[in-house]
């Protein structure tokens, strides 16, 4: 099947009718083709979105709301369309996407439904100088909104949901690694009313359809999660022109267990929050630092715990952990669990590609832990991506905190502990932009989502995304 550009509630090929194979993971065959979309496209894509602003923006709150909680009920109502397309798409095991991804970009949606209607401005009255102060929050224009391929529907809605309920025109495009989900979300719009042009996607590859947004002299502002390198451009590119952004980029998150913790729960928990999706999760804790009063405890229970993790295809509902996104990203896992073998780590499970009975060329890789003696090494520094982690022992508490904050990252931290001054110390002192203590990947999307470091730069969820997506304009009236 084809795969088609989204543009202006219409779908449509791409101009230069260029294309590129869309692979599906647990299988490593071609399913589908999308668009290799060019500058043209984008352009088109912009003049639709230009043209759908003036009407958009000044709709009601009430008539913007209305839409986005329809298009929430019809993602609803397309639960098992939606997650097959997505565990197809993407490698996960489907009773996740079920679970998790569909529902998850359900919720993006009606949250900002409702968000909108509450999303007040201020004033402020100078009592004996008579004169008030008030801040108007007006819709930017034409945003851009790129999306990566680990939580494709759950993190493309995150963005567009804020986008639209603010009133702006959005060209979006999703991972070209991903596609699918994104083209049936169109469908979804048009059913919902979504007025043709408010919305439009593009796929493509981002050195040229993602470069051609991000370089368009008029999409006033850049929401991106994706890689840090690639981050870094985004902004060399988007500075000059004074585009307003928000990146969410990369993470290498400590994973903290002191000997206090709630063992059982701590332990089924770090597994989750070591392989979840594969590990293909910005938020995974990556590096575990564990008290040496538990540390052999912690790795025979871990060990076993993981080498029981059934790899499986993705559609098995006992498989824990599917297919990796594509072929070079299973590659790029695979040289990163070498490097650790080069510098000493000890791999205690896991670390080879797996075969799966009638899918011999899908992207399967055992969970792997690796036992290492210094954080300095390269798969403590590097963001892998994968489901590999390393584990270590520490004595102190200053000793983990140094190690904890001795990475160019700070997306998330994972503490374990019932020492309520430690957890007040430690949450203090750590460099990051999301703490978890006790617990792992409990959201409410209320709460500013973002990173410290090289983990990006902004803020995203509840209110901060309407802040993002609008421009605050103060007005001063003397009387």
């Amino acid at each position: 099947m084809n795969i088609k550009n989204y543009i202006n509630g219409e779908f449509v090929n791409p101009i230069q009718n260029k294309w590129l194979d869309n692979y599906n993971p647990a299988s490593g065959e071609v399913y589908s083709q999308i668009p290799n979309s060019s500058k043209d496209d984008v352009e088109k894509a912009y003049q639709s979105a230009k043209s759908a602003f003036p009407s958009w923006s000044q709709t009601t709150f009430e008539e913007r709301s209305k839409i986005l909680l329809k298009i929430s009920e019809l993602i609803e109502a397309n639960l098992d369309q939606l997650a097959e397309a997505e565990s197809k798409d993407n490698g996960k095991p489907l009773w996740l996407a079920k679970k998790v991804d569909i529902p998850r970009a359900s919720y993006n949606f009606r949250f900002y439904a409702n968000a909108i209607t509450q999303f007040a401005s201020e004033s402020h009255e100078s009592v004996g100088q008579n004169m008030m102060n008030y801040t108007l929050r007006q819709p930017i224009g034409v945003v851009g909104c790129i999306s990566p391929w680990n939580l494709p529907l759950y993190l493309f809605s995150w963005k567009i949901a804020p986008a639209i309920a603010a009133g702006n025109c959005v060209v979006a495009k999703p991972s070209e690694v991903t596609p699918m989900t994104a083209y049936l979300l169109g469908e979804i719009c048009n059913e919902a009313g979504l007025p043709k042009g408010v919305l439009n996607i593009v796929h493509g590859l981002g050195g040229s359809t993602g470069q051609a947004i991000v370089a368009h002299p008029d999409i006033k502002a850049i929401s991106f999660t994706g890689g840090t390198a690639t981050g870094a451009h985004i902004a060399k590119v988007a500075a000059p022109l004074f585009k307003k952004l928000s990146l969410e980029l990369g993470g290498k998150n400590p994973n903290i267990i002191f000997a206090d913790c709630d063992y059982d729960d701590m332990l089924n928990t770090t597994v989750r929050s070591s392989f979840a999706n594969q590990g293909q999760i910005c938020l995974c804790g990556s590096r575990i630092f564990v008290e040496a009063s538990i540390y052999e405890q912690f790795k025979t229970d871990f060990v076993a715990k993981v080498k029981v993790l059934k790899v499986g295809h993705p559609s098995q509902p006992n498989t824990k952990v599917g297919a990796l996104v594509s072929k070079s990203h299973l590659e790029k896992v695979k040289a990163y669990i070498n490097i650790a073998k080069e510098e000493n780590g000890t791999v205690l499970c896991g670390g080879n590609e797996l075969s799966i009975e009638g899918y011999e060329n899908g992207y399967y890789l055992e969970p792997t832990i690796i036992e290492i003696a210094t954080n300095e090494c390269r798969i403590n520094q590097e963001e892998v991506f994968g489901p590999v982690v390393t584990i270590m022992p520490f004595e102190k508490e200053e000793d983990v905190l140094e190690m904890a904050n001795a990475v160019k990252y700070g997306l998330s931290a994972t503490l374990w502990t019932n020492n309520l001054k430690r957890t007040m110390r430690m949450t203090n002192k750590l460099e990051a932009g999301i703490i978890w203590v006790n617990t792992w990947l409990m959201r409410d999307l209320r709460t500013p989502f973002g990173g410290a470091k090289a983990s990006g730069v902004g803020r995203e969820g509840g209110f901060e995304a309407l802040r993002f997506f609008t421009e605050a304009k103060n007005v001063c009236i003397k009387y």
